[in-house]
């Protein structure tokens, strides 16, 4: 697509509706969604010259960061976009589901891959496993109830290890953990690690993202534009680059 018929959709969709001049907005990211958000936000300045920074935030400062009112767009899990459009810190009727993605399985770089390619494949590469680690949130309740529909929570109980705060393959990388399951876009950047590949598709399901505008917000009307972009169709090829997929 050229560059006028580009800006002639921005139109169509809403983006243009910006400050005359150069402005600039914050966006608040958590780990889950910060690889996608990375990608969008140049790729937004280049075809609109404002300017956005993306500023990564744990899941136990995201709270704290929206309370303190210093950005204008966070993007997290939609359950809790809503749970603070209720409070009053979000804008209502901002919320916009724009991404998500699937699970998949890391090993420490070099380590032989297990097969994975069928749900039985799956289910005997976890049972043969030394240790596995999961998260407690978003990717990890996903792994957690795949090892009870598989029927193996139990027998893997003792060798799975929570991981918090933290990339799970960031552990795997070290050697900490023999086989990660984690968002695929949460794998694929740690050095150290190699992706596997996905969660066989019976077994998978993927962890949703939505962004909403910031109360506080004082450039309501360029974070609005943002969130109009992000769920166009330049933003589908930008979030699968980093392994996201457009949520619709």
């Amino acid at each position: 697509m050229r560059t006028g018929q580009i800006l002639a959709a921005i139109v169509a969709v809403g983006f243009a509706v910006l400050p005359a001049s150069a402005a600039e907005i914050t966006v608040l990211a958590g780990m889950g969604v910060i690889s996608g958000v990375n990608d969008l936000a140049p790729a937004y300045e280049k075809l609109t010259g404002h300017k956005v920074i993306v500023r990564f935030e744990s899941a136990a400062a995201m709270n704290e960061a929206v309370n303190a009112g210093t950005a204008d767009v966070a993007a997290m899990q939609p359950g809790q976009i809503d749970n603070l459009i209720k409070q009053g810190k979000f804008v209502a009727g901002t919320r916009t589901d724009f991404a998500q993605a699937g699970v998949g399985v890391a090993v420490k770089a070099g380590a032989p891959r297990p097969d994975i390619s069928t749900v039985d494949a799956f289910k005997s590469a976890m049972l043969a496993a030394g240790s596995i680690g999961y998260s407690r949130n978003g990717s990890g309740l996903i792994a957690a109830a795949v090892m009870e529909k598989l029927g193996i929570a139990d027998q893997l109980k003792a060798k799975t290890k929570f991981i918090d705060g933290t990339p799970v393959a960031a552990l795997v990388a070290k050697g900490e953990v023999e086989i990660g399951l984690q968002q695929i876009n949460v794998i694929i950047p740690v050095e150290g690690a190699d992706y596997v590949g996905p969660l066989p598709k019976e077994l998978q399901e993927t962890v949703q993202f939505s962004a909403a505008i910031l109360t506080a917000s004082k450039q309501k009307e360029l974070a609005k534009a943002f969130l109009n972009y992000i769920v166009s169709a330049d933003a589908g090829p930008l979030l699968r680059r980093s392994g996201m997929e457009p949520w619709h």
